[in-house]
């Protein structure tokens, strides 16, 4: 039986922010990746991943795929749904794909931006006014007495939102009073299980987006606004901004705008009834111990979500989601359809941190952020991408145009070596290959 003392250690902040560094590899090693997509036996280590990670005792399937210029796509998968769902995964299986689900949203309000009917550096407070007079801890995570709280010194603006540096907080980041205010509240944006799990029950979240954000309001915050990377509850209240602007549900809004002209038709807040058979089981992992807790014959995706979570609600297959990553890496366009003014994607791939302010440093490299997603630095230059936190990774290089993901279920994703493995081995096929002549 997993403790809870355990599982929450499992889920505490630095953990969970480090799959943050799946965002990317050497920006110019990528180009060889590419070369490596065209023939999977190039790329042997991955295989070799998966196949060790696959099988009695440990995963029942996963896929990993890989996209490149003037190419399909490939995808190497393994196994099967779930130990009783002996479909094959493969690149149409349904993923909780969590926090991949911020990027979407980030790019879904620049497309509002690239309209001219939103700011980068707009105040919130003039969509949503409830957050004009916000208060801010004097110490982080500490108290929330009128004694231990200031008035905030500066407007949250639409950039930190997207870029987590409003100050809001995170119900599964916080430890403090604010926590369990938060859950006081119904300010729970996501959903795991049906079953009530020690360390994974979540509280049950307010029943609309309007709500979240008018009881978020009364929240205080934890950082001065615009001064500090604190992972938060940004993309999913930029979700109710979106609404408020585009005079739409959040969730017609993506279904309009993105979705529909992307042809990402496996991407859903509610998996429709006659989707079901592809959802995949989400386990709870400790070592190579795994616990179904989110089966996908019975999950909790198969009903309609309190409100469509912006910041960690999407399920998605790996086909949609390259599909997303593709008409980021062609600049905001894919087979003839253009969502996004190329000036707006190269904007919202890039470094959009207030000044002064450092982006999320995970493991040992440090990186920036932009609309919903990781930008990689130095070495990583040109690599946007996120992670969820049931073991999904994607990301692409803007600057060779290949996407790569990898699609797992189990939580919490730092529960073993998986994803560190997989990294590991991307890298050395990569490294491999720029041994080689092309």
């Amino acid at each position: 039986m997993i403790s809870e003392t355990t599982l929450r250690a499992e889920l505490g902040r630095r953990e969970l922010l480090r799959l943050g560094a799946f965002a990317g590899i050497g920006a110019a090693l990528m180009p060889r990746l590419a070369w490596a997509a065209e023939q999977p036996i190039l790329a042997p280590k991955v295989a070799e991943v998966i196949a060790r990670w696959v099988g009695p005792g440990k995963f029942p399937g996963m896929v990993a795929a890989l996209g490149m210029p003037g190419r399909e796509t490939l995808y190497v998968s393994r196994g099967t749904d779930s130990f009783t769902d002996l479909d094959a995964q493969g690149g149409n299986s349904l993923y909780r794909i969590y926090s991949m689900t911020k990027p979407v949203t980030g790019m879904a309000a620049m497309i509002l931006i690239d309209e001219g009917k939103l700011k980068l550096d707009q105040p919130l407070a003039d969509i949503l006014p409830k957050f004009a007079q916000m208060r801010v801890q004097k110490t982080y995570d500490g108290a929330i007495t009128d004694d231990a709280l200031e008035p905030a010194k500066t407007p949250i603006t639409i950039r930190h939102l997207m870029t987590h540096t409003s100050g809001l907080s995170y119900s599964i980041i916080q430890k403090g009073p604010i926590k369990a205010l938060l859950e006081e509240k119904g300010v729970i944006a996501g959903q795991i299980s049906r079953m009530k799990i020690p360390g994974f029950d979540r509280g049950a979240p307010v029943r609309s987006l309007e709500l979240f954000a008018d009881r978020l309001a009364e929240v205080p915050l934890v950082y001065q606004p615009g001064t500090k990377w604190s992972y938060s509850v940004g993309l999913d209240l930029l979700g109710r901004v979106i609404e408020v602007v585009s005079g739409q549900s959040f969730d017609a809004f993506l279904q309009q705008r993105l979705f529909e002209p992307l042809g990402m038709t496996s991407t859903f807040f509610q998996v429709p009834a006659g989707e079901a058979k592809r959802l995949t089981t989400n386990f709870g992992a400790m070592g190579s111990t795994l616990m179904p807790i989110d089966p996908g014959d019975s999950s909790v995706y198969l009903d309609k979500p309190a409100f469509p979570f912006g910041g960690a609600g999407l399920v998605s297959s790996p086909r949609d989601y390259d599909r997303f990553l593709h008409m980021l890496a062609n600049h905001g366009e894919l087979d003839g359809h253009r969502v996004l003014s190329e000036a707006t994607v190269r904007t919202a791939t890039s470094n959009l941190l207030p000044a002064g302010v450092s982006g999320p440093a995970m493991m040992t490299s440090a990186s920036a952020f932009g609309a919903g997603g990781r930008v990689g630095l130095g070495a990583e230059e040109g690599i946007f991408g996120w992670a969820g936190a049931a073991g999904t990774v994607g990301t692409v290089d803007m600057r060779g145009g290949v996407r790569s993901g990898i699609y797992v279920q189990f939580m919490p994703p730092n529960a073993n070596s998986l994803l560190s493995e997989y990294q590991k081995a991307l890298h050395e096929d990569v490294m491999a290959l720029v041994a080689k002549p092309a």
